[in-house]
């Protein structure tokens, strides 16, 4: 346990730190070799890269049509279930956010709009490895679905021999996804970005990865014209506000259900009752027996901190010095707390609403801001699927009355074309 008013600045700033981010020269020079090997040889490059990291026997790129089609039947009933009701409440929440074009007269005879248009073609990373991730379907898929990209296109390693799981393939289909990638890594992000003979280039990537992936989406948004990523990405994390009110039992399972993710994660607990966070400490040694992750887990908590604060005040400060992904209000009349929250990804208010819910099935967004970038990143909601332009109609007799503005400005300037654009409207069409 670490008591913040006995630390001196350093041990304070150490309590915060978050992990290494593993990415480095090495790195970024192994990304650079992918995707060159890509754009000299497309599907070739994919097929090898495939056999190489991920051990591919007889690699493909597209999964058949009829294999999505019919995921569903190698499904279990409750399985099914809960794929239908997570894309049902996660739509729901995500339509509220459709946007309405605005328009408005500024001055009589100028009209200004405010349009929306989508990013016609999108591409979603779906990590692989010990555990298939429809839920990362979801929560990017039906952004798209609502956005009306044209073209969509999922990319997510296969291991070895193995499949695609059903459980992605019918998240997908129910997403309206009928472009499926098996190839992951740097690889296919080159690939998305750049285009190749199976896979259709896009024009922005979105969804988490592993050092390579993120190298892979920041070097291609800085290389290719007009390409771009969603936002930049850490290990997990998650940051517990809690009073002597909360049960230390729901705090520590919080606390590794976010440390499972990964060794580099990172969970921090504030609380200003100092039996309580003795009581976390024991509450995660038990649970701790239980997950088959525990491993993954201890290592996690080796980046993390219980902290006592002088007060639930202070614990709110510190939370918005640091901009957790994932905050957790378990305190007091928690909800009425929330006009202190600042530079959090997405806040989980009450003893009875566990970060779960928020990854798997409630409505938000999963995909959010980490490492500090939620003070200046918003979670992924469906405007990052769009772009905006604007929309200006004048009138001869509004160009009159704004020529008022545009003609002394534009000799302030010294730019006489300007000046002269609307001169000789004004004039007849002739200077």
């Amino acid at each position: 346990m670490l008591v913040w008013n006995e630390l001196d600045s350093q041990a304070r700033q150490t309590a915060l730190t978050r992990p290494a981010v593993s990415a480095g020269v090495e790195i970024q020079a192994a990304v650079e070799r992918i995707i060159a090997q890509v754009e000299a040889r497309g599907d070739e490059a994919l097929l090898a890269l495939a056999s190489q990291f991920d051990g591919r026997v007889s690699p493909r790129l597209r999964v058949p049509s009829i294999e999505i089609e019919q995921s569903e039947q190698s499904l279990s009933s409750e399985l099914k279930s809960a794929i239908d009701l997570a894309y049902d409440n996660i739509k729901k929440f995500h339509e509220l956010q459709l946007p309405q074009p605005k328009q408005l007269e500024t001055q009589p005879g100028v009209s200004c709009e405010l349009r929306f248009q989508p990013i016609d073609a999108v591409g979603i990373y779906v990590p692989g490895g010990s555990a298939p991730l429809p839920s990362s379907v979801l929560m990017q898929g039906v952004c798209a679905q609502l956005s009306g990209a044209g073209t969509v296109v999922l990319a997510t390693p296969v291991k070895g021999r193995e499949t695609i799981h059903p459980a992605i393939l019918y998240a997908a289909k129910k997403c309206g996804i009928n472009t499926i990638i098996e190839s992951g890594g740097a690889g296919v992000i080159a690939a998305m970005a750049l285009g190749t003979e199976s896979v259709p280039k896009v024009s922005k990537v979105f969804g988490p990865g592993n050092a390579y992936v993120t190298m892979a989406k920041q070097c291609l948004s800085q290389s290719v014209p007009g390409f771009a990523i969603d936002m930049p990405a850490g290990p997990s994390e998650v940051l517990v506000i809690a009073d002597k009110t909360a049960n230390p039992a729901f705090s520590a399972a919080d606390l590794l259900s976010q440390a499972e993710h990964g060794v580099d994660s990172q969970v921090i607990l504030l609380s200003d009752d100092k039996r309580f966070i003795k009581e976390v400490y024991a509450e995660i040694d038990r649970q701790l027996r239980m997950l088959s992750r525990a491993d993954i887990a201890k290592k996690a908590m080796k980046n993390s901190s219980l902290i006592l604060v002088d007060s639930i005040d202070q614990a709110f400060e510190l939370s918005s010095e640091y901009g957790p992904e994932h905050l957790i209000l378990q305190c007091k009349d928690a909800y009425s707390k929330l006009d202190k929250v600042k530079n959090a990804g997405s806040v989980f208010v009450g003893d009875y609403t566990p970060e779960s819910a928020g990854d798997y099935a409630s409505g938000t967004n999963h995909v959010l801001p980490t490492y500090g970038y939620s003070k200046t990143y918003s979670s992924l909601n469906l405007m990052d699927f769009f772009r905006t332009y604007t929309v200006q109609a004048i009138t001869k007799a509004g160009l009159t009355s704004l020529s008022k503005a545009i003609l002394p400005l534009a000799e302030a300037e010294g730019l006489d074309a300007h000046a002269n654009a609307v001169a000789i409207r004004l004039e007849g069409g002739r200077n």
